[in-house]
């Protein structure tokens, strides 16, 4: 069950970015996020190291990348020799190398019918466009290419990796076009194929050697997906952010009737009832259940972000966890 309903809490939402009321995405509320990038770049604690527990330095030392072979020259470090071709000629010759500066940062962003919730501050779709946009300012301003494929269960955008201001900039307007495209749909089933289109555009897009973080609430995700990932994983590192409500987790406050829906029904549900939250909370155990079991079979690390409140908040901490 996936629910939509749409509620915000007022208390909270002074705390949400300039422009945002946690329905809505509009380019002033991302460009919030332009400027608290480098509270997470180094020599500080980075926001990589809260997702994958490090994050490499793109200056990695001799040795990273080849890229030729020439002759010896004076002053040239002595551990770079090259003996088989030296032997070959009868003449000294050195390896080159080339320092690895860049590593492309891909996103696949879930914007699709099942993120349209979200109980108390935010829907999980705009929490996944700002934690999205933060890392995409966060790539670039550590002088790598960030690129995305984003999904609303119409259509999928792609955004080729791209550095500097352009790729963020880029990024965010995809993210606004495809949430409010989702936010004016009609109630859509949940669909695996829209997810396995969106995984077959990633492998399509993302270079070797890319991270790649996967934001979503994984209500698409199935077992026949699992093969695009192994393949994704053999050449790139893949994170999971699941984006998690407490009201599906059966944490909630609500003690009354309220209308929702699992977009193929509507029905009103008694939350003053144990019964109900006990239902919604098996429902989400064995939800994460399947999603935890795939990302340990492929060593994909996976993290949580609440939509109950804000993402600066949350990054605060040395873990992204789920209350």
């Amino acid at each position: 069950m996936s629910l939509t309903q749409n509620t915000t809490s007022k208390a909270t939402e002074a705390s949400l970015p300039p422009y945002a009321d946690g329905v809505n995405l509009c380019l002033a509320q991302l460009l919030h996020y332009q400027k608290q990038a480098i509270h997470w770049l180094p020599p500080a604690l980075s926001i990589w190291s809260q997702l994958n527990g490090q994050h490499h330095s793109h200056q990695q030392g001799r040795g990273m990348n080849f890229s030729e072979v020439r002759l010896y020259q004076p002053g040239d470090d002595v551990r770079s020799i090259d003996w088989r071709v030296t032997a070959r000629t009868g003449k000294t010759h050195t390896k080159l190398f080339t320092e690895e500066r860049e590593q492309p940062v891909m996103l696949l962003v879930d914007l699709s019918t099942s993120m349209k919730f979200g109980s108390e501050l935010l829907l999980k779709s705009v929490q996944a466009a700002h934690f999205s946009t933060l890392l995409s300012w966060l790539a670039v301003s550590q002088n790598d290419r960030i690129g995305a494929i984003i999904f609303n269960g119409i259509k999928i955008i792609e955004c080729k990796p791209t550095g500097r201001k352009q790729g963020p900039l880029r990024i965010m307007h995809a993210l606004i076009e495809a949430h409010i495209q989702m936010l004016q749909a009609q109630e859509m089933p949940i669909s695996p194929e829209h997810w396995q289109e969106a995984l077959r555009h990633l492998h399509h897009l993302c270079p070797k050697g890319s991270e790649i973080v996967v934001i979503s609430d994984f209500y698409s995700l199935s077992q026949e997906d699992k093969r695009r990932l192994a393949q994704l994983r053999q050449h790139n590192r893949i994170q999971f952010v699941h984006i998690v409500d407490p009201l599906e987790q059966g944490q909630t406050a609500f003690r009354g009737q309220e209308l929702v829906s699992d977009n193929r029904s509507t029905a009103w549900l008694d939350f003053s009832s144990k019964r109900t939250r006990e239902a919604l909370k098996t429902h989400y155990l064995t939800h994460l259940d399947f999603v935890s079991d795939i990302a340990k079979s492929l060593a994909i690390p996976l993290h949580f972000i609440t939509a109950a409140r804000p993402l600066l908040q949350q990054l605060n901490r040395t873990k992204i966890k789920v209350n």
